[in-house]
């Protein structure tokens, strides 16, 4: 299968560089798939599960917290606000998490950004048990 370059990052660095067949994400109005030979294509990312298949046709999966993809004349670049490789989760630390986030939903008498913000702890967390299975 052909390949194309791809450059993955988040604001604390580069975390893949290389050549891979497929990359899968969640983009803001759904999951999406770039391939080689894909158009011209910009888009921000929701939260979700993510992977790259390497050209031996390995699969690398990560958790993705928002960002933007970006395809431009065959090469890819992914800027994450959070990408963690699934053997990179700490699963116990993910749990805690959810709980904790559970347990200020459940309590209540939260205003609209206290709402929120527990809301988005519990995705990022659910996200990151997800990949890590």
């Amino acid at each position: 299968m052909a390949t194309f370059p791809i450059r993955i990052g988040t604001p604390d660095g580069l975390l893949f560089e290389g050549e891979v067949e497929r990359v899968k994400c969640r983009g803001i109005t759904g999951d999406l798939a770039i391939l080689a030979g894909h158009t011209n294509y910009c888009t921000a990312l929701g939260m979700g599960e993510a992977y790259i298949v390497l050209p031996d046709g390995t699969r690398r999966t990560a958790a993705c917290i928002g960002g933007m993809l970006s395809v431009m004349d065959g090469s890819c670049h992914l800027l994450a606000t959070t990408w963690e490789w699934a053997e990179d989760i700490d699963a116990e630390r993910a749990q805690r998490a959810k709980e904790r986030a559970e347990q200020k939903i459940a309590q209540g008498n939260l205003d609209d950004k206290e709402l929120r913000i527990a809301e988005a702890k519990l995705g990022r967390a659910l996200v990151r048990l997800s990949v890590k299975g």
